[in-house]
């Protein structure tokens, strides 16, 4: 029997991605709503109490509006919103994360993570875990993002016709230092200190590349950036969705690493490059893949009992 689905907020960039995803899947049957009624809190709270699952791809207030209108103690919730990324009761949507697959396969509230969250939290949480990163450190993270993630009003100055001179250059934002992912980052990761975060918005659609730098003398255990790397990979074995590159990987790409080459994939990598003293590491993906989208897909499939890359791009 197909499971029954509802995407609250199908008209936003998850929302589109997520329906996309479930195009030939015969286990899936996609419950839809009036366009009409599509913000009517009595037609979405009927939508959602008739469903098996439930995405929200809404903002947070949306969100949280959804999840107060949920009378079938049945129904699931996958959100991919902020609301509830650090809230007791929901698992984080990052399976590869130690222990977090089960309780995530257990739970009928599902927090998605952020994009900017997933490629920090893919390096700092194993080395806070395994005891390189004291939780203490001075975080310092930088990273990019293709427009696709800006939001629907960015995007259409992004693809029109009188695009403004400065959106054609990267343009750095949150400089205030209150980004809305800086919370899960901090939280998930287990680390003492919120980081300083520079993200940047680029000129391209899709694709994320979030930087890390170490000193390693501040590290434990760790004397370079090879043994660094084979730490991370030791901790993410056998996982199909994160591939740890071999060290010197960058050199493929002439010593370069381009944040759009990922567009598209579901997956997760992550390089680890410098020298003795100064150690930098990187998570390129998709923020509509592994960032968003795939990611809620990935975790429904858990929920479902699937296999995770099921409708997926690896």
């Amino acid at each position: 029997m197909a499971v029954k689905v509802f995407i609250d907020g199908s008209e936003g960039t998850t929302g589109l991605r997520i329906y996309e995803r479930f195009e030939g899947r015969d286990d899936i049957q996609l419950l839809k709503i009036d366009p009409e009624l599509r913000k009517d809190p009595a037609e979405r709270a009927k939508m959602i109490n008739s469903s098996d699952i439930t995405f929200l791809c809404l903002p947070d207030a949306a969100a949280m509006e959804s999840v107060s209108l949920v009378t079938n103690e049945n129904v699931r919730i996958l959100d991919t919103s902020t609301a509830h990324r650090t809230n007791e009761g929901w698992a984080y949507g990052f399976p590869e994360l130690k222990g977090q697959r089960e309780l995530i396969k257990n739970s009928k509230r599902v927090a998605v993570p952020g994009c900017y969250a997933t490629g920090f939290i893919s390096i700092i949480r194993p080395m806070v875990e395994m005891g390189i990163l004291p939780a203490d450190y001075p975080v310092n993270c930088s990273a990019f993002s293709g427009y696709s993630g800006a939001g629907k009003k960015a995007i259409a100055v992004y693809e029109g016709d009188e695009k403004p001179a400065d959106f054609v250059s990267p343009r750095q934002y949150a400089l205030t230092q209150q980004h809305k992912h800086l919370k899960e980052m901090k939280k998930i990761s287990g680390i003492d200190r919120t980081p300083i975060f520079t993200p940047v918005v680029d000129d391209y659609y899709s694709g994320m590349l979030v930087t890390l730098p170490f000193y390693t003398d501040m590290l434990k255990g760790i004397d370079g950036p090879e043994q660094l790397r084979d730490k991370i990979a030791e901790y993410y074995e056998g996982e199909k969705f994160i591939k740890v590159n071999e060290f010197g990987a960058e050199a493929q790409s002439n010593g370069f690493l381009a944040a759009n080459v990922r567009s598209g994939w579901d997956g997760l990598e992550i390089f680890v490059t410098g020298n003795e003293e100064r150690v930098v590491v990187n998570a390129r993906f998709d923020n509509l893949g592994k960032g968003a989208s795939g990611a809620a897909i990935q975790c429904m499939n858990i929920l479902l009992g699937a296999d995770e890359a099921k409708g997926l791009n690896l």
